[in-house]
């Protein structure tokens, strides 16, 4: 009998009609396309296999790079028993039956590669269950996810594994699976050489999505060979890989803040733009528009942060598609602005030394004295009022009596800060002088 979620093998449905993708499946690892940084000789699957040492592994990458097939694989390289779930449709109950098999399978002299896809959706009361199976060597555990490891599994679980990074497939790696494909399908696909360098962009480097593709064009009766728009019409392209809540969308706000930061309007632009094409809160870009503006440009352009308020109020009053095109400027505005974290500084100086000092009062000099109780013990005393001074400055003291003065605000020669650095020297010569008199 057939083990529980085991994979279907030779039976009366190997006849079957087999979508592309399936037929064209690797049948060893060497056949693998993309990867070659985690399977050549000296990469760290094609090391482990050398010496027969495979651990448990996590493979994270994007949709369609192959994961699965590596895990079964792995499974054929090391005669271990593969057998796949997925986190998405098992329970505890049926997790509790493939440890079962798992352990009597071991206890007859056979391994187990149990492929977990979609690992990062068991909780952690779940994923903490395959902690002692994996200990005792009931399974061999390869995860598949689609999300940063970092933030979606636990730390035991991470610490008995090794994280391999997949990467998309590259342009040559899906013309290399096209060919293939042509390879099994007995005939070219009918295109231009525009249009096939059109039908690899619309996968978005993913494979599986390549063959999709493939399968539907080669269906198609032409007598012609079609062009990117005969193309284009008859497919629709793949939608980006972007989820607004998961690890894209943290590396492509990261991309865009950065290229602001690096001064780099053309890329800053592109990243913006690619984030409203996944579906993005237009609010939530204007929103981190504005702490760029704030954070990174500060006072070397106080007009940045004006900036970045009009024109999330312009979206709010345009809506979209106009009020894109206004957050879009305030993208160009802030990558050609200066730049000066001086003031973002200057704040966390601050904090380090307020927290440092406690509850130092401030000197009784600058407290004000509204009861004669207070005149009494000092408040207001000797307190030299700056518009009396000469040049409307007293340079007294501030900071609480016997903390030595904190220096936390320096400014940058860039921008509008060059004039307020002027105004910074000038008063600390001042200030050098009143005291010292």
């Amino acid at each position: 009998m057939a083990d529980l979620f085991d994979m279907p093998g030779d039976d009366a449905s190997a006849n079957a009609p087999r979508p592309l993708a399936d037929r064209l499946r690797p049948k060893a690892l060497d056949e693998v396309i993309g990867q070659e940084h985690l399977l050549g000789p000296d990469a760290p699957l094609g090391a482990m296999l050398a010496a027969g040492s495979l651990s448990s592994l996590v493979l994270w990458g994007p949709p369609g790079v192959g994961k699965t097939t590596i895990a079964r694989l792995l499974a054929d390289a090391t005669d271990l028993h593969f057998v796949q779930i997925s986190a998405i449709f098992t329970g505890v109950p049926e997790l509790r039956k493939v440890f079962d098999a798992a352990r009597m399978r071991r206890q007859n002299g056979k391994g187990t590669l149990l492929f977990v896809d979609e690992i990062h959706r068991f909780n952690k009361a779940q994923q903490d269950g395959f902690l002692p199976h994996m200990e005792d060597g009931t399974i061999l555990l390869v995860g598949a996810t689609t999300e940063n490891p970092s933030f979606e599994l636990n730390a035991a679980l991470l610490s008995r594994s090794q994280v391999l990074v997949l990467e998309r497939l590259s342009l040559a790696d899906l013309e290399r699976l096209a060919q293939r494909a042509e390879g099994e399908i007995g005939k070219p696909l009918p295109l231009t050489g525009e249009a096939r360098e059109a039908l690899l962009e619309m996968a978005d480097g993913d494979g599986r999505a390549l063959l999709n593709l493939v399968e539907q064009v080669a269906a198609w009766k032409a007598d012609d060979k079609l062009d990117t728009e005969a193309l284009t019409t008859r497919l629709m392209k793949r939608g980006a890989n972007y989820d607004k809540s998961g690890d894209e969308h943290y590396n492509l706000i990261s991309a865009l803040h950065k290229s602001v930061r690096g001064s780099d309007p053309d890329a800053a632009l592109y990243w913006f733009a690619r984030m409203l094409q996944g579906g993005e809160d237009p609010r939530f870009l204007a929103r981190r528009l504005t702490r760029m503006a704030v954070e990174d440009i500060g006072l070397a352009d106080p007009q940045a942060q004006e900036i970045c308020i009009g024109a999330w109020q312009a979206y709010e009053r345009l809506g979209s598609p106009e009020g894109e095109l206004a957050l879009s400027q305030a993208v160009i505005y802030l990558a050609l602005a200066p730049k000066s974290n001086a003031g973002y500084a200057a704040y966390k100086n601050a904090v380090a030394a307020a927290k440092k000092t406690g509850s130092e009062p401030p000197p009784k000099h600058i407290l004000n004295a509204p009861t004669s109780l207070m005149k009494d013990i000092g408040y207001g005393e000797g307190y030299a009022y700056d518009h009396d001074a000469k040049d409307g400055f007293s340079g007294q003291n501030y900071f609480p009596d016997g903390m030595k003065r904190g220096v936390y605000y320096s400014p940058v020669d860039r921008g509008f800060e060059r004039e307020l650095k002027k105004r910074v020297d000038y008063f600390a010569k001042l200030r050098t002088r009143r005291q010292g008199s």
